[in-house]
């Protein structure tokens, strides 16, 4: 029911991911970003609390192969999960248990992973990595064409109807979090969205760090 990625930025450091469904709300449930720590992308018949529990473990030291495989061994229902997960050093890891539905796939590259189920055509997650590795611009951007050449290589089986786009930089909270939860073309929006949000995202950080210094707000009454 899903295709996603996770990715870090060498350069800057920041941790995100893209991510798109037939389900509603996809992102409220499956996309996970910590600053300093790491992504993870909890789906399939997904268990939203994996996510946090993988963060927990890479911020404690473990590495993310050894993050995943001390979350997911003996956890029941470990079958039915998807899991992919990018830590501080750029090192991936996925899980597709035994259960994961339809067509499948998952791929691995620099700083990135991606991972299907439900597919058009499991070579997907590859085609998403290959996206992300030769774009340019901000990581947010890049995992945009990721998940813009995931959907343009056949996505899920049938039609699409949310999507996400969450990135931490170096705060507490996202940087970006911009969700499309029930639409026709629901990547097509959060493309709109990002371009909408993308030259404002940093006004908004110093405008939660320092407001005598930001920007002005572009409202009536503004001065």
């Amino acid at each position: 029911m899903t295709f996603s990625l996770v990715a870090r930025c060498a350069r800057t450091g920041q941790f995100g991911m893209a991510i798109s469904s037939s389900s509603p709300a996809v992102a409220a449930r499956c996309a996970h970003v910590r600053a300093g720590v790491g992504a993870v992308a909890s789906q399939n018949v997904t268990d939203p609390a994996l996510g946090p529990l993988i963060l927990d473990r890479l911020e404690a030291g473990l590495a993310a192969p050894d993050a995943l495989r001390a979350v997911t061994e003996g956890r029941p229902h470990i079958a039915f999960r998807q899991l992919l997960v990018v830590d501080s050093a750029g090192r991936t890891a996925i899980h597709s248990g035994a259960e994961v539905l339809g067509l499948w796939g998952q791929a691995t590259g620099s700083d990135c992973a991606a991972a299907g189920n439900l597919l058009a055509d499991p070579g997907i997650p590859a085609v998403m990595v290959a996206a992300f590795e030769t774009a340019t611009g901000p990581l947010a951007e890049r995992l945009m064409r990721a998940l813009e050449a995931g959907l343009a290589a056949g996505g899920e089986a049938g039609p699409v109807h949310s999507a996400g786009l969450k990135v931490a930089d170096r705060l507490s909270w996202p940087m970006v979090d911009l969700r499309i939860d029930w639409a026709d073309d629901p990547v097509g929006m959060l493309r709109a969205a990002w371009d909408i949000y993308a030259p404002q995202a940093a006004a908004y950080v110093q405008r939660a760090e320092d407001p005598t210094g930001a920007p002005s707000y572009g409202v009536p009454g503004d001065e």
